[in-house]
């Protein structure tokens, strides 16, 4: 793959990157073909959100609502049309995965939100999901809750591709870890084959610093810190929480127990920047890729931030430099009364309510649309 952009450039430092964004439109013709060669991508995320805003706009999906057989909820409608669009867009990326050894080439889809709190409900669904679908390089997102971890092992136990998604916190992308290793360790014990079994931690990145940033701002509103002190600590938590989670990433797959299953075939479980569309507009558009550069890392990139990097992106090794810089920074925020933990579960309860909102909405907009559809 030549380096004709600086997405091609990222791609050769060892990078993945991956779309985050899916509708019907991009699946159709040769659009994402192309894009595949032109953008160096290998991969693709969808979420609630994604979808929902994909079925708002236009009519690429009233043609298979409307032709849907009769009395189909509008849940089953939306699992229709997403697990269409997840298989084609699999297909179009079956090159990508078959020449890459299965290590990319991969689209996910997510289990809904109802299910965060339930690893039981989770297998469940992502086996439905699995068997639906029905390519092997279909990934099903779980969210990284203690319950998500616990249907982590057991997924990968069974052989199914897992991203897991809304990772905020270094101490949750441990227990991912943990699970993912056990699970790969239940496999080999069964005498069950590893090496197509892929999986990737997605740590969300940019949400970190806007909850960062308006906790400061708040103390300088309220007298309580300085606006200098303040300003030398924005903008530069989330990329040391990234940095902390690629260090640990880097421990844990290394060493015997990881060698033990390495020989048998298994994958690494890469991070996955995800989140990485800059929120401040006072940041450069790219920051969030560019400060976590580095070997064995996918970046999910909304379609805005994949084009801006295109155009002015900068590519240098940054995932694993100035790491006693990163610690020194999230002290220093703990010294100013602003805890990481307390920040990152937050985060992680919003985000969660902001899937299951997504969700709702998404539903709420296919039954209108097809009480639309059907009085035509």
């Amino acid at each position: 793959m030549s380096a004709s952009t600086p997405l091609h450039a990222l791609h050769a430092a060892g990078q993945s990157i991956w779309l985050d964004f899916i509708d019907r439109t991009l699946l159709q013709g040769d659009a994402l073909a192309r894009r595949i060669r032109d953008d160096a991508l290998t991969g693709m995320t969808s979420n609630p959100t994604i979808f929902e805003k994909a079925l708002a706009a236009g009519t690429a999906y009233d043609a298979q609502l409307k032709a849907a057989a009769p009395g189909k909820s509008a849940w089953e409608l939306f699992e229709l049309v997403e697990t269409d669009d997840v298989r084609t867009a699999c297909d179009i990326f079956r090159p990508v995965y078959d020449a890459s050894g299965k290590r990319d080439g991969y689209v996910s889809i997510e289990v809904s939100p109802g299910a965060a709190h339930d690893a039981k409900a989770t297998v469940a669904e992502a086996h439905r999901l699995w068997a639906t679908v029905d390519r092997p390089n279909v990934m099903i997102k779980v969210p990284g809750t203690p319950e998500g971890c616990i249907a982590l092992e057991q997924l990968i136990a069974d052989g199914l591709n897992v991203n897991v998604t809304l990772l905020f916190a270094v101490e949750a992308h441990a227990r991912v870890i943990e699970a993912y290793l056990k699970g790969l360790e239940r496999r080999a014990a069964a005498r069950r084959p590893l090496d197509h079994v892929a999986s990737v931690a997605s740590f969300f990145v940019s949400r970190v610093d806007s909850a960062i940033d308006a906790a400061l701002a708040a103390q300088v509103k309220a007298g309580t810190l300085g606006a200098d002190r303040a300003g030398a600590l924005q903008g530069k938590a989330a990329i040391a929480n990234a940095k902390r989670a690629y260090r640990l990433f880097r421990e844990k797959f290394s060493g015997p127990r990881w060698a033990a299953l390495a020989a048998k075939g298994a994958q690494l479980q890469r991070p996955l920047w995800a989140s990485t569309s800059t929120k401040n507009p006072a940041y450069r558009d790219t920051i969030y890729v560019e400060e976590l550069i580095g070997p064995d890392t996918v970046n999910t990139m909304p379609p805005n931030t994949l084009e801006a990097f295109r155009d002015h992106g900068v590519t240098r090794r940054t995932v694993d430099v100035d790491l006693a810089a990163a610690d020194a920074l999230l002290a220093e925020l703990e010294t100013v009364g602003i805890r990481l933990d307390a920040v990152t579960d937050t985060l992680l309860a919003e985000g969660l309510a902001s899937f299951q909102k997504s969700f709702d909405t998404l539903i709420a907009g296919i039954e209108q649309k097809t009480a639309a559809l059907a009085a035509r």
